[in-house]
């Protein structure tokens, strides 16, 4: 007999099951979409205009910049996107950054979304963060650190970091991306796994 607690834990994953694909030109009406829905532009507040996500993923997706922006799959469906950068790769916001709190050498920042409707509420968040910062310690060996501001009235994407193993490291106030909200930020860090 299967009781409430394991039908919701249908569908989680642990994040193996997650596969990575770089974002490409042809997955922008796709990322357009996802920006479109109320939850996600509630937090990314982000233009959803054709020409505007070409503007801000193209650059990366065509390896014009040092930001990459991965797509999370799961039966070859894409439901959720990671970008990944070098804190150091971006100097301001590194100064900003720093500002709140040290920030190592070599460190990783990440930012992500769940764009699959379907997808939310199902554990996926927390396995895609840990699984993309599985993905960091074994390409970027010298990523010493993934630190990851949040605004802090976004509890869901604060909660699932710390479900994926980081922990709060600081406060501070930094530029919100939605100017709705405050600019108190918490400040997530997960270290590199001693032997990896």
């Amino acid at each position: 007999m299967t009781t409430p607690d394991d039908r919701a834990a249908q569908g989680r994953t642990t994040g193996e099951d997650i596969v990575w694909r770089r974002a490409t030109e042809a997955d922008f009406p796709l990322l357009r979409r996802w920006l479109e829905h109320d939850y996600v532009a509630r937090w990314w507040h982000h233009e959803t205009s054709a020409q505007a996500v070409a503007r801000d993923f193209g650059p990366s997706a065509r390896g014009e910049e040092p930001s990459e922006d991965w797509l999370a799959l799961r039966d070859a469906r894409p439901f959720g996107l990671v970008q990944r950068c070098r804190v150091a790769d971006y100097p301001e916001y590194a100064d900003d950054l720093a500002g709140i709190v040290a920030v190592p050498a070599g460190a990783a920042m990440l930012d992500y979304l769940i764009g699959d409707p379907a997808s939310v509420g199902r554990g996926l968040g927390p396995a895609m963060i840990a699984a993309m910062a599985a993905k960091t310690w074994r390409e970027w060996v010298d990523a010493s650190a993934i630190v990851v501001p949040v605004v802090a009235a976004n509890r869901r994407s604060w909660r699932a970091l710390e479900k994926a193993g980081f922990t709060r490291v600081g406060e501070g106030d930094l530029e919100p991306d939605n100017p709705i909200d405050e600019p108190l930020h918490y400040v997530y860090r997960l270290d590199r796994p001693s032997g990896q």
